[in-house]
């Protein structure tokens, strides 16, 4: 035997030797899990591969073709199912499949996006079955089935109300082109005076001081300038504009009037937290705003959440509201406050890589709630309160856009104990905290004073 001969079967022996590799199968946290890329007209489901010989299955999107998607799950033993937030596509398959008793977990489209390899409907549901399986996936918040109903027709409200504002400036650009000047007597035109005087102009009046007798008390403009304001030029074709406009609102008032009704019936179904006739709510003087529900709401939300959101500085009952409408009665989801205003995309999203900061501004969070919070902290600008002067300090020393972010942050913050603890609001709290912020800014200045050699004496006020 040759010396190579003998060096290749002692390698030969030595393969041999050596114990076969074996592989570490990946720990599944969800082993009975599918994932569905949503579509306008198909869904792509897959399933794992040991559940179905075939485990990746296209269904057109009727109602029919659904609920054989459900039954195929069922029958591979499927106990829980991630897809996509599109649109409102996934809107019907998630119902069904949460009526079949089926977990489904409602995921961000951003935590997904990164597919290896090409880009297909095919490799979109797969990945989404792995991520799911393995529990990299976190399930989007989503309330209980009355906040859904309650959600739709808040929603469904505050579109028609921004519907009809666009009617008002409709009826504003018709009355200016026949060099009405209304506006410039008025501040609202879709007020008791405004209006008052649009019908009675597409009623035929054209007297100026008929016109102008039909003036709020309220007005601060006197009859006579009301009245020169009123002198233009009756064109066919602009007042045909305002008739339209005018009717068109009208129209929208009368959407919202039903929103109102379907809303107080909904409210109803609530269960009460609070006895609203043993534990009364706090008077409030202030009149109530343009566009609130005619019904009761203040009495409503007190009712349900047990504690009234309207005692804090900034909040008014539509934003009580909103807030009801979009996560309900609880923030149990929630872990603590922190969570909750991540959730609303309020607190500074930090991008830190090799100890370089790349970005530390908000993530963009589309969320009603966090709109509703942002227009009551912008609301802070001239409240006499200890959550008033912290917007305006804030805004002097971060800007106006970054002011209304750090106010928004903690009202979220003052909400979520609220409701968590349901205890009512208390200002002592926010006023001890800016009066040691005020004893710190005379520190800081006794002490610069004492560089430049002064001393600071108090006046009285």
């Amino acid at each position: 035997m040759t010396p190579k001969q003998k060096s290749a079967g002692k390698k030969a022996r030595s393969r041999r030797a050596k114990k076969p590799k074996t592989t570490t199968a990946q720990p599944f946290i969800h082993p009975h899990a599918a994932g569905i890329d949503v579509g306008a007209t198909e869904l792509y489901v897959a399933v794992p591969s040991d559940a179905d010989p075939e485990p990746v299955r296209t269904f057109a999107t009727f109602t029919e073709d659904l609920h054989a998607l459900a039954d195929w799950l069922m029958r591979c033993g499927i106990q829980t199912v991630a897809l996509e937030s599109t649109g409102v596509y996934w809107i019907a398959i998630f119902q069904i499949l949460e009526a079949r008793g089926l977990e489904v977990y409602l995921v961000n489209a951003r935590h997904v996006k990164n597919v290896p390899g090409r880009k297909t409907d095919v490799r979109d549901c797969q990945w989404l079955q792995y991520l799911h399986a393995v529990g990299l996936l976190r399930a989007s918040f989503r309330p209980p089935a009355r906040v859904c109903a309650l959600r739709t027709y808040w929603r469904q409200r505050d579109t028609f109300i921004r519907y009809a504002s666009s009617h008002v400036q409709h009826m504003q650009k018709a009355l200016t082109q026949m060099n009405i000047q209304l506006a410039n007597v008025i501040s609202d035109l879709s007020g008791k005076t405004g209006l008052a005087i649009v019908d009675a102009l597409l009623a035929g009046e054209r007297d100026p001081q008929k016109l102008a007798a039909l003036r709020d008390p309220r007005i601060k403009a006197d009859a006579q300038t009301i009245a020169k304001s009123l002198v233009g030029d009756w064109k066919e074709e602009h007042l045909f504009s305002l008739r339209q406009a005018r009717a068109t609102y009208a129209h929208y008032q009368q959407m919202i009037a039903e929103c109102d009704m379907q809303i107080a019936l909904q409210l109803r179904g609530f269960e009460s937290r609070v006895d609203v006739a043993a534990q009364p709510q706090r008077k409030k003087t202030s009149r109530p705003r343009q566009n609130e529900p005619t019904l009761d709401l203040r009495r409503e939300l007190y009712r349900i959440l047990g504690v009234d959101l309207t005692e804090i500085p900034g909040l008014e009952v539509t934003t009580a509201a909103a807030f009801l409408s979009e996560v309900g009665a609880s923030v149990e989801r929630f872990a603590t406050a922190k969570h909750f205003a991540s959730w609303l995309g309020l607190c500074p999203d930090n991008r830190i890589t090799g100890g370089r900061i790349l970005r530390v501004a908000t993530r963009k969070v589309k969320s009603r709630t966090a709109h509703a919070l942002r227009l009551a902290a912008q609301s802070l600008h001239h409240s006499r309160t200890a959550l008033g002067d912290y917007f305006r300090r804030m805004r002097t020393k971060l800007g106006a856009p970054a002011a209304i972010t750090a106010a928004a942050h903690k009202l979220a913050r003052i909400l979520f104990h609220l409701i968590k603890h349901r205890c009512p609001y208390d200002a002592s709290v926010f006023a001890k905290e800016e009066e040691l912020h005020r004893q710190r800014r005379e520190k800081n200045l006794r002490k610069q004073a004492a560089l430049f050699g002064y001393q600071l004496t108090p006046v009285p006020l």
